[in-house]
């Protein structure tokens, strides 16, 4: 395909996600988070891990899940008081980083603020734009249900849909799509398909030390390199190179 490219990525709601689905963002023109989706119990949606130094410990939202089907933006939060302790925890974990006075910087204020929200969706939304101004990125965010599109499609059609809806022609895409996605779908549509590699980013100076955990959350990143954590954003071997 050749002519100007309108780059797009479309991922779930996730709180306070790793570095990977920051490259993403950063690979992009718009990012829609997927808010339409099911709520998935044990998953991203409303936790994630630090390093600590008794190793990770994973940061839970208590969220209520009423249906089996309950979309991730009607998923709402059981308990307000889940904000304070994991800033008190956040605190705890990286008090000593060498970068601890950026990271509170760019988070302190995003968990008074959340602590007076409703949703998840509105909460990981909240985190996601802020961490990405912090971090310098142009991206337009957006949230699937800011469009029209058919719910009930097969996976595929439901992505041509909100591509078409914010006139993107160029999908990059995490690895794990690779199962269902119809390629040839996309072609059809007019839009070229690229996959994101989330292999080789660089290893980074952590306060609890060896070994390193790369599957943390970007918090991390941030206390421990403050404005340098873009240098670790992306890699050799990611697509954003190829774009």
């Amino acid at each position: 395909m050749s002519g100007f490219k309108r780059k797009v990525a479309i991922l779930q709601s996730n709180y306070i996600p790793w570095r990977g689905y920051f490259d993403l963002i950063a690979s992009v023109d718009e990012f829609i988070v997927y808010d339409d989706m099911q709520y998935t119990k044990n998953d991203w949606r409303n936790r994630n891990r630090i390093r600590t130094a008794h190793g990770t410990q994973w940061l839970s939202i208590p969220v209520r899940r009423n249906t089996l089907h309950q979309s991730i933006r009607d998923t709402h939060v059981m308990d307000l008081r889940w904000a304070p302790r994991h800033w008190r925890t956040l605190s705890q974990a990286y008090t000593r980083a060498s970068c601890f006075q950026f990271g509170r910087d760019v988070l302190a204020d995003l968990y008074v603020q959340a602590a007076s929200l409703n949703y998840l969706s509105e909460i990981n939304l909240l985190f996601l734009r802020s961490i990405c101004a912090a971090l310098g990125f142009s991206t337009r965010i957006s949230c699937s249900s800011d469009y029209t599109y058919d719910l009930l499609a097969d996976r595929t059609t439901r992505l041509v849909q909100l591509l078409q809806a914010v006139n993107g022609n160029y999908y990059l895409s995490g690895p794990a799509a690779q199962v269902y996605l119809n390629q040839q779908q996309m072609t059809t549509a007019g839009i070229e398909v690229q996959w994101m590699d989330y292999s080789g980013y660089k290893p980074y100076q952590q306060v609890h030390g060896e070994p390193f955990e790369s599957a943390v959350s970007i918090v991390d990143l941030l206390f421990n390199m403050g404005p340098a954590a873009t240098c670790y954003l992306s890699t050799s071997n990611s697509s954003r190179a190829e774009i």
